[in-house]
């Protein structure tokens, strides 16, 4: 198997072959991104092993190019991030964390597909 640095620099190189580095633009790189996470959440409800392997492993390719296109480097964005999140308090609701700044008084959160509602004195969530 290689190594994660190995792959990086064969995407990168795969995508200066195809152009992208020297054609593409920021926004349509996120556009692909999206792209690969709709079929990440299609394979996921699907429970589809082989298709999230594949969805994860495009959207990382997606992820790859565009801090190159920012010459950023992917390990000082995941340990800035990390630093981050790491101080961060909330609690697990329906299945994922939010942040208690995201926790709204009145009972509600809301993500990017949809509201939920929950009783904020609810412990078993914790």
């Amino acid at each position: 198997m290689r190594s994660y640095n190995e792959l990086e620099a064969l995407v990168i190189a795969w995508a200066t072959q195809k152009g992208i580095f020297e054609n593409g633009t920021y926004e349509a790189q996120a556009l692909k991104t999206m792209e690969e996470v709709e079929e990440l959440q299609e394979a996921i409800k699907n429970n589809d092993r082989d298709e999230v392997i594949d969805a994860l492993g495009d959207i990382l390719v997606t992820i790859i190019i565009q801090a190159e296109m920012h010459e950023l480097n992917l390990v000082e964005c995941l340990e800035s991030a990390y630093n981050v999140i790491s101080k961060r308090k909330g609690k697990m609701i329906d299945g994922q964390f939010v942040k208690d700044e995201n926790i709204i008084l009145s009972g509600t959160f809301t993500n990017a597909t949809t509201d939920i509602k929950f009783d904020i004195t609810d412990q078993t969530n914790t």
